[in-house]
């Protein structure tokens, strides 16, 4: 049996290596083999098996839903468990045709985001005490604070795919916390903006995904032992 929850963007389990063997038999291509991390080969694998069962546009996401993988288990034989997935409306998840690229010109600089630090903190339920200072220090390493010029990264690996309408390989990392587009679909906040030029929007993201990738606890308390990224006493180092 396969959990649908279990089988989610950044999760690392052995539903997960289930599916990949799965999507490796069917064709579809993972370098890295089945490695039991969902990263970013198994979302391409993942799109290219949604799009020879028939999905289009950003139904075709490369992120599991429970049509498209109880079809691939009938065809790999394992049943598919569907409970304890909420609907995007809940959890706030976008597919990835939902992710906006418009910039809404949020200031910059590190008083601004230690203001939008704590109402991502509010938001997500972070103890700011915790969250303010690792978030701030993401933004400073990775976007001078948000700094013009340096909202999106066209230089690094995820700086591929097709055009985005701002002008910029689809891929990009992107935002004052530098989300790459298909990481802030995945752990987007409900009720915050979809595009990751958004502050406070790309900082949620980060924390609900540093949550689920890296077991930050919810207070936060061990978010910079966790994350070195967020850690000002160690090197800088990509999360």
């Amino acid at each position: 049996m396969v959990a649908l929850s279990n089988v989610q963007f950044g999760k690392k389990n052995e539903d997960v290596r289930t599916v990949q063997k799965a999507l490796i038999k069917r064709g579809r291509k993972i370098p890295d083999g089945p490695t039991g991390r969902f990263g970013e080969q198994t979302k391409a694998a993942y799109r290219a098996e949604q799009i020879a069962q028939g999905f289009k546009g950003g139904d075709a996401d490369g992120l599991p839903g429970c049509t498209s993988l109880t079809a691939l288990g009938r065809a790999a034989g394992f049943a598919v468990d569907c409970k304890g997935v909420a609907a995007p409306s809940r959890n706030g998840r976008l597919t990835l045709a939902q992710v906006t690229y418009h910039d809404p010109g949020d200031d910059s600089g590190l008083a601004a985001m230690q203001r939008y630090a704590q109402k991502a903190c509010r938001l997500t339920g972070m103890d700011p005490k915790f969250g303010v200072p690792a978030l701030t220090t993401i933004t400073a390493r990775e976007s001078s604070h948000n700094a013009p010029g340096s909202r999106v990264n066209r230089s690094d690996v995820n700086a591929r795919g097709r055009k985005a309408p701002d002008g910029h390989p689809q891929n990009c990392s992107r935002g004052a916390t530098q989300c790459i587009p298909t990481t802030f679909a995945a752990y987007h906040q409900t009720g915050t903006a979809t595009t990751p030029y958004d502050v406070v929007a790309d900082m949620c993201a980060t924390v609900n995904y540093v949550r689920d990738r890296y077991h930050v606890n919810r207070s936060g308390s061990n978010f910079a032992a966790r994350v070195q990224q967020a850690d000002p006493h160690r090197a800088a180092h990509g999360y």
